[in-house]
């Protein structure tokens, strides 16, 4: 008997922007080692999987988003959405949760 999988495909809508979460790091700057016991925030940290297409003003406009799929982002510690999608972890934020875009 084979075992099919159904992978779901996310499609953002308006200004939404799905994010893959990126770990803290498990070491500080000075390398010193973080124990796994140490309490631990949400990353704020991210990779964006998927952008909607803006935002819609009144006037029936698209507004351009200001990230794109594969950037690296900074984002509110609290605006995120937590979903779980087959067994993956994933981030739903608005446009305005985004505070930088990290280039490297």
């Amino acid at each position: 008997m084979t075992k099919e999988t159904h992978k779901a495909h996310l499609k953002p809508t308006d200004d939404h922007i799905i994010v893959e979460a990126v770990p803290q790091e498990e070491k500080t700057a000075s390398g010193l080692f973080i124990p796994d016991t140490a309490s631990k925030e949400r990353p704020q940290k991210g990779k964006v999987i998927a952008v909607g297409p803006g935002k819609l003003t009144d006037d029936g406009k698209r507004l351009a988003m200001g990230v794109k799929a594969g950037d690296m982002i900074l984002f509110s510690k609290y605006g995120p959405t937590e979903v779980k999608i087959d067994n993956k972890e994933i981030l739903i934020l608005n446009m305005s949760d985004v505070l930088a875009v990290i280039e490297e």
